[in-house]
């Protein structure tokens, strides 16, 4: 059995890819007979210790987002806390997720420091040649400097991954996103409106997301296509764009926008649809589309990123990220969209993605690593002094402060009285199950 600690700024009661892949993972390796936590920060009102389905634990620690959702990256700010709860909960891997999640990063620098093993999942894809990827990508490099194992959801992820961190790709394994194909299950009879092509789209509003190339192609679609109805799922900075775009047009009785999406009712959505639109302008994965494509929707899709990798052709027409190539393979999809094999779609993906399959080869990744020696103080010097002259020399003062205060960490919290609490603890809840 391992003890794993999954940490990242982004999950419940925010949704998104990376959100469902974490908690996902989590009650696999469960069943898998391993013990896991996940850490975040708190939300609003929610904070402190909450256990979520088959008895997840879930630590919502009380730090603030300063923007996205994203803690302000601190260094020595959570040291303290995420020391004990590592220490309490006797942990040995501990896994972050997502590049912007800063919060994890700092719990993969000091885990290294407290001498536990660190796995770190890349879920998006950075360009080179703008500010905030460059930024990103310094950050990202000094934080994955002396992780001990990197996975990627795709290979096109894996190169990226590979160039902006300066990681041996033979040190990155590709183990791609999965869906519960059981909850996603076709149901034509759900159809509505009647007498319509559906078109669907949920996702975060966001640029990223490709918005500003929906704005366009919606008009367009119903302009050329009286039969076609939209159905917009999704809430984020880009709504009112789309809000505005509807009313300008008269297309007040020709979409439906949904808003914020609850997890359990995004199947109640897809169902509906015939077609599922992918505006994306980047995606390493996108779940999404396994989703729609397990509900029996054929999907059309900006051709970015990984998402070439992610369904066979017979499913997917890709469009380059511009409206009116996308307009051109949804007049394409758009004859034959009630002619879909819905089930055969859920059956061929149900066989291609596994949640039991994703949380095997990442249990394959954690045994690996735990049977590799742990790295000597000179090791990680070295490994500070890969970021360059300067940079390094940054990152080897970083490195003695971790260790200093770790060093006195220990003689205030020595880790037999955080042992003793955490069995104490396990003790009185036991007596409350017998009681």
């Amino acid at each position: 059995m391992v003890n794993i600690c999954l940490i990242c700024d982004f999950f419940y009661p925010r949704l998104g890819g990376v959100e469902m892949h974490i908690f996902q993972l989590g009650l696999c390796l469960m069943e898998r007979g391993h013990k896991v936590i996940i850490i975040t920060h708190k939300y609003d009102n929610r904070a402190g210790v909450r256990y979520m389905t088959n008895g997840l634990k879930v630590y919502y620690c009380p730090f603030v987002p300063a923007h996205e959702q994203v803690v302000l990256f601190t260094y020595m700010g959570s040291l303290a806390l995420l020391r004990q709860i590592l220490l309490r909960e006797e942990i040995h891997v501990v896994h972050s997720h997502a590049a912007t999640s800063f919060f994890g990063g700092e719990l993969l620098l000091h885990a290294k420091s407290l001498g536990f093993k660190t796995v770190f999942t890349d879920h998006s894809l950075f360009a080179f040649n703008d500010a905030a990827s460059f930024h990103v990508n310094k950050i990202l490099k000094f934080i994955l400097c002396e992780v001990d194992h990197a996975i990627s959801v795709s290979h096109i992820s894996k190169e990226n991954l590979s160039m902006r961190a300066s990681l041996d790709p033979r040190n990155i394994s590709v183990i791609p996103n999965a869906v519960d194909c059981s909850r996603f299950k076709p149901d034509p009879s759900k159809r509505y409106p009647l007498n319509t092509v559906n078109i669907v789209v949920i996702s975060r509003l966001t640029f990223r997301k490709g918005v500003d190339l929906l704005v366009d192609v919606v008009p367009t679609i119903c302009k050329k296509f009286p039969q076609v109805y939209f159905i917009i799922g999704g809430d984020g900075p880009k709504k009112k764009i789309i809000e505005e775009s509807i009313k300008k047009h008269g297309l007040t009785d020709r979409v439906e926008m949904l808003g914020s999406v609850p997890g359990h009712k995004v199947r109640e959505v897809l169902v509906r649809g015939h077609i599922f639109l992918n505006t994306s302008l980047t995606e390493a994965f996108c779940i999404a589309i396994v989703e729609a494509a397990s509900c029996g929707l054929f999907v059309v899709s900006t051709n970015v990123g990984g998402v070439v990798e992610v369904l066979p052709k017979n499913m997917v027409n890709f469009a380059k990220p511009d409206p009116d190539d996308i307009c051109e393979k949804l007049a394409v999809a758009i004859p034959i969209a009630k002619n879909v094999p819905s089930h055969q779609y859920h059956e061929q993906v149900a066989k291609m993605y596994s949640w039991h399959m994703v949380a095997e080869r990442t249990e394959t990744v954690y045994n690996k690593i735990l049977s590799s020696p742990y790295p000597s103080i000179l090791s990680r010097i070295k490994a500070c002094q890969s970021n360059g002259p300067i940079f390094g020399l940054y990152l080897l003062i970083l490195l003695i402060i971790d260790y200093v205060a770790i060093f006195i960490l220990d003689l205030i919290f020595p880790f037999k009285n955080i042992q003793a609490q955490s069995i104490k603890t396990r003790v009185q809840s036991q007596q409350k199950e017998i009681w």
